[in-house]
């Protein structure tokens, strides 16, 4: 959205992606002056100010009066801190006092802002080039304003801690000179800072609303309501494979609180779904009353009855690709998935990427090993259940609530109520965790529906029960894996055969393709009515699971140091890379297995000391980490982990480290415990009586966590150390026990080891 250029001096310029006859200049009106309302997708809103109001510079800066700085935050929170990331990249390039910045989530706009979503680890990497030159292009409109009154050079100027200095001991606060700023043109080109001048971004900052989360202050959607709020519960069919057949509403509508109940269909019959329209069940029944407690006690006393649909297929566009998905019907069971997916894996499944002769490779050396991995269907269980308000009039439509991808459910929203996308508000309120579950915002269509309905403002609610038994799931994966070593114990040649329900996950040109001479990938998937979605990390948190234990395993036959085989891997595909789509670099993915080796002490640690590494690259960036365990009650744990991520340029330190912890306590609870299984179609356990979760007490005891030091643009860091952790695990696991993890969860094989 910018090019980057150079002055003749050397100075690194960015230019603006519209220039200066895109933007829109009007005279000050007599209340205030002109707000520039800039946007990195080519639109710009010319706006007034009285002098009480704060100026905003551009859509992402507003400067108060007071000399309070407010930085618009463009995407979703569920915890990854960009409601502190962001906003010190925007003061970073404004170069302003960081103690006088807050931060508050801005409403969908794609006018305004680039890319409202929180997914697939791009926040900050997506990011970083707007929110740099939005910083950057509110310092030089504040530094021309104060040239202009001052009748100096704006090259004479510098901007400190929310302050314009010039010559002669000239100064004026941001806030005194913000109004002018408003009324002024950015420049085509506008200069960034060199990374080593970095005065807030590197440093560690605490969390702008910490203190309001641990306060208990409205953020969560969950807090949402206006006046004459009602609440709305849903009855959905207790199985995957059935649809509903008929219900005794009348009965229900006659209880204490009860304002209506009916049946809706959350997307009509022939609506074509984008891919995150996901949803399992589209007739619902909704029940709405004036009480929480109230549409629980009616929600239990509802008589329905349920039929078993046939399969069906039904449109999707998929990024602008429109594809047929065949819906099977009946009732499914994860043991019938298993033997469909051995079945599949059987078969002669699809290439997807082939280097050398695999088969001449295998049957001309003798040294071949070949292990399968298996992980079942993982529930999301957010903290903060699935909710959504909304209040839908004849004048327009708003929602507000948790959600990650406000973007893609816009048009889903007003193509089901028939009104234009402007007429839509979605407000984003902060999530109480997500990690893909509320990418598919199905639930804020069905409370819009609701709410048109019963023509009141409503708050949906879903039950922990609710969530857990609608979807939306980690997909169940499969994958086998061969190896073959030569006489001199180099690996020769690599498969890797994934299947899955409903998708593969195979990365075919992911190491070690490019480090393996013969090479072949093949995938395959099995369909299914059992909903699904991303989960932290989508197909790499099993595949980083299954490769880098197989890659353990090929390594203890090789007689080599499990660091070491790796390493030696990474120095051929620098060297000498095997064909022309790696998606990886060899040498920052080394760099992270170099350092966290060091960081451990890995080859110092005493022979007492059972620990196992795993390092895996997605989501742009690198992650390794090395797990020791001990006993502990009788049981093998996770107790020290060390870990070493490559994401660039790390923003805020602190929460940076944060983040990587939550996702190893996360990697190994879900690696140790995780696990929804389905008979005839129902999820087999719904409440956290039944779906174990890793406790306080089964944490590890530290979580040392490194970055690689870099100028390189920040890549991703939510997901990317996951998908190790469960390899790390399961390799350390193996020292301990001398017996391999081949299942998740890893605590079935552990009680089978006691008996």
């Amino acid at each position: 959205m910018s090019e980057n250029i150079m002055s003749k001096t050397g100075q690194r310029l960015f230019r603006t992606s519209m220039g200066r006859r895109q933007f829109l200049k009007a005279s000050a009106a007599a209340s205030g002056g002109l707000m520039i309302n800039f946007s990195w997708l080519g639109t710009a809103q010319a706006q007034t100010a009285t002098d009480a109001q704060p100026v905003r510079l551009n859509a992402y800066i507003l400067v108060s009066p007071d000399g309070g700085i407010t930085a618009m935050v463009p995407n979703p929170e569920f915890g990854q801190n960009v409601m502190t990331s962001m906003p010190m990249i925007l003061a970073e390039e404004m170069d302003a006092n960081w103690e006088d910045i807050t931060a508050k989530t801005a409403d969908y706009s794609p006018d305004d802002y680039q890319r409202q979503f929180t997914g697939g680890s791009q926040s900050i990497r997506q990011g970083w080039q707007s929110l740099r030159m939005a910083g950057a292009g509110a310092k030089t409109l504040l530094l021309m304003a104060a040239a202009a009154k001052w009748q100096v050079p704006v090259a004479s100027l510098t901007a400190k801690n929310s302050v314009v200095s010039g010559p002669g001991g000239k100064s004026a606060t941001f806030a005194e000179l913000a109004q002018d700023a408003a009324l002024l043109t950015l420049p085509e080109e506008i200069a960034l800072k060199a990374p080593e001048d970095f005065s807030i971004v590197g440093q560690s900052k605490t969390n702008l609303e910490g203190h309001k989360v641990v306060t208990g202050q409205p953020l969560f959607g969950i807090d949402y309501k206006t006046e004459g709020t009602l609440i709305a519960g849903l009855v959905h069919p207790p199985a995957f494979g059935k649809t509903l057949d008929s219900a005794d509403l009348e009965t229900i509508k006659t209880m204490p609180g009860i304002v209506d109940a009916f049946v809706f269909d959350a997307m009509e019959p022939d609506y074509t779904r984008n891919y995150f329209d996901t949803t399992a069940f589209t007739k619902l029944i909704a029940i709405v009353g004036e009480k929480t407690w109230q549409v629980l006690k009616a929600k239990k006393a509802l008589q329905v009855k349920w039929k078993t649909f046939d399969s069906y297929s039904e449109k999707m566009d998929r990024f602008g690709t429109l594809v047929d998905t065949a819906i099977p019907g009946g009732l499914e069971s994860t043991a019938s998935h298993r033997e469909k997916m051995e079945a599949l894996l059987a078969s002669d499944l699809p290439v997807l990427r082939q280097d050398g002769d695999t088969a001449a490779a295998f049957a001309n050396n003798e040294k071949v090993i070949e292990r399968t991995y298996y992980a079942p269907y993982l529930a999301h269980n957010t903290m903060e259940p699935m909710n959504f308000y909304a209040n839908v009039t004849d004048d327009a439509v708003h929602v507000a609530g948790p959600l990650q991808a406000p973007g893609f459910i816009v048009n889903s929203l007003a193509s089901r109520l028939n009104v234009p996308p402007g007429k839509v508000r979605i407000e984003m309120t902060r999530m109480g965790g997500g990690f893909g579950r509320r990418a598919y915002s199905h639930y804020l269509v069905e409370a819009a529906v609701i709410s048109a309905r019963v023509k009141k403002p409503v708050r949906l609610m879903y039950t922990r029960e609710d969530d857990m038994t609608m979807g939306i799931y980690r997909p169940t994966y499969m994958a086998r894996f061969k190896a073959a070593l030569d006489e001199n114990n180099q690996l020769i040649a690599y498969q890797v055969d994934g299947v899955g329900v409903p998708e593969h996950s195979v990365h075919a040109d992911r190491f070690p393709a490019g480090a393996v001479p013969n090479y072949l990938a093949r995938g395959d998937a099995v369909q299914s009515n059992i909903t699904t979605g991303a989960f932290r990390a989508p197909r790499s948190n099993f595949m980083g699971a299954s490769e880098q234990a197989f890659l353990d395993e090929v390594a203890e036959l090789a007689g080599a140091d499990p660091i070491d085989f790796r390493l030696a891997l990474f120095e051929k595909a620098i060297s000498s890379p095997v064909g022309e789509h790696n998606d990886y670099d060899a040498a920052r993915y080394a760099g992270v297995l170099k350092q966290v080796r060091e960081q451990s002490g890995w080859d110092t640690l005493p022979a007492s000391v059972k620990k196992g590494v795993g390092a895996y690259y997605c989501h742009n960036s690198y992650a390794a980490h090395v797990v020791t365990v001990t006993e502990k009650n009788g049981s093998p744990r996770a107790d020290k982990v060390f870990s070493c991520v490559d994401c660039g340029i790390v923003v805020n330190p602190i929460a940076a480290s944060n983040m990587v912890q939550g996702a190893v306590i996360d990697g190994i609870g879900n690696a140790m415990f995780g696990e929804m299984t389905f008979t005839d179609g129902q999820a087999d356990k719904d409440n956290f009586n039944r779906y174990r979760m890793i406790r306080m007490n089964e944490i590890p005891s530290s979580v040392d966590v490194s970055f690689v030091k870099s100028h390189t643009d920040p890549t991703g860091l939510g997901e990317p150390p996951f998908p190790p952790i469960f390899a790390a695990l399961a390799n350390a696991l193996y020292q301990h026990t001398g017996e391999r993890f081949y299942e998740q969860p890893f605590v079935h094989k552990l009680e089978s080891l006691k008996d």
